[in-house]
């Protein structure tokens, strides 16, 4: 699981829409108290910072719409409380870079 911190418009298709499908189960994780995954480093990260998931979330839309997909799947905005920028890092954003140039897709890093 994984929600990158690099700009949506600089991911490949399959990241785009990967971290789309991802971003769903950890936002499901955490407004639902699940246990699986709840102490996965990438869900602790985002823990009180719904307000910034969200808005990662409507960054991807944005993008996924202007490569011209259809979103059917909207979050809560009622849901989205805490903090609105996340600060917490797995991997700083360069490490992030590294990681996408290394698994040669086409992300633009």
């Amino acid at each position: 699981m994984r929600i990158w911190d690099i700009p949506p418009e600089k991911m490949c298709r399959n990241h785009l829409l990967g971290e789309h499908r991802e971003l769903h189960a950890l936002w499901s994780i955490i407004i639902n108290n699940k246990k699986a995954y709840a102490h996965h480093p990438e869900t602790l990260r985002w823990k009180g910072k719904l307000k910034a998931l969200y808005l990662r979330h409507e960054a991807l839309v944005n993008e996924m719409t202007a490569r011209g997909y259809k979103h059917h799947t909207p979050l809560d905005p009622a849901l989205a409380t805490g903090k609105a920028v996340q600060d917490e890092f797995v991997n700083t954003y360069e490490e992030q870079v590294r990681i996408l140039k290394e698994r040669g897709c086409k992300c633009r890093v």
